[in-house]
């Protein structure tokens, strides 16, 4: 089991995620996600207070050495993915080969209306699709000429190329039975996440999670990917106690998950649970 730590982004405290990344890099945590959002939408007024994630994570792979750095969502349509690409690639060479991108559609209104171009679930998917597309040629192609229906490229070179090879690794994440991001995942996804909440909140059934999961693993079983992607699932709680965390752990290893999410009560004990978790939990599911 690899453990992730998640964090979001929406506050302007860039001392303490440093704080926080580098003790999770001490500890011996696989990943430090941060969330990717400019503008969150979960509240009115919409909460507009947020540090740009990429940014950041760039700054934080010089102040760390092993853990990987990245998000669980990046929304693809909302950059120009052949710039995109060349940033990531960049980290990629500077940090060593540690990033790590969650591939997604996006899903804030208000953020894409103010930085970027909203467009309807379908419009977003076939964005996705298309902008991944160009930015895996980018990473694996000497030169790349692209003609697609929303992204163009004429005669690209991108170099350095990442790291990685083939490229970055790729987490994708999908609602359950949301075919066509969960298939993606089946095809091209390093990792991969169903996230357990509707679009508006709800709570999704276990059985539905499953079918979502397995739904993954023939698709990927159909595209002759022996061993890959490998399964992640989110552990957080309204409260810590190393009791109930490890819980949550032996629940995902029942489930045959290979990686963690996980979340810690965000309050003045944060660094005090994390260390805790490294100590009383981590080591028992080594």
């Amino acid at each position: 089991m690899e453990f992730l730590l998640k964090l979001d982004n929406r506050f302007g405290e860039g001392k303490w995620v440093e704080e926080v990344a580098v003790e999770a890099d001490r500890l011996g945590f696989y990943g430090f996600l941060m969330s990717d959002h400019y503008m969150w939408q979960t509240r009115e007024p919409v909460d507009v207070t947020t540090l740009e994630t990429w940014v950041t994570l760039t700054y934080l792979a010089g102040k760390t050495d092993r853990i990987r750095l990245g998000t669980q969502f990046s929304p693809i349509p909302f950059r120009p993915p052949g710039m995109f690409a060349k940033m990531l690639s960049t980290l990629d060479v500077l940090s060593g080969g540690r990033v790590l991108l969650g591939v997604g559609a996006g899903w804030s209104e208000a953020e894409f209306r103010g930085y970027s171009r909203w467009g309807s679930p379908k419009v977003r998917v076939d964005r996705t699709f298309e902008g991944l597309d160009l930015m895996l040629r980018l990473w694996t192609e000497d030169e790349v000429t692209f003609n697609g229906k929303y992204y163009q490229a004429e005669r690209a070179v991108l170099e350095p190329k990442p790291v990685q090879k083939p490229h970055p690794t790729l987490f994708v994440s999908g609602r359950a039975r949301s075919y066509r991001m969960l298939g993606l995942a089946g095809r091209l996804g390093d990792i991969f996440n169903v996230t357990s909440r509707t679009a508006q909140g709800e709570e999704t059934s276990q059985s539905e999670v499953q079918e979502s999961v397995d739904y993954v693993y023939e698709v990927a079983r159909k595209a002759g990917r022996t061993g890959k992607p490998a399964y992640a699932m989110s552990l957080r709680g309204d409260r810590y106690t190393p009791e109930t965390y490890a819980k949550g752990v032996e629940s995902a290893i029942e489930l045959d998950a290979k990686y963690l999410v996980t979340y810690f009560p965000r309050d003045e004990k944060y660094l005090d649970y994390m260390r805790n978790f490294a100590r009383e939990v981590m080591p028992s599911f080594a």
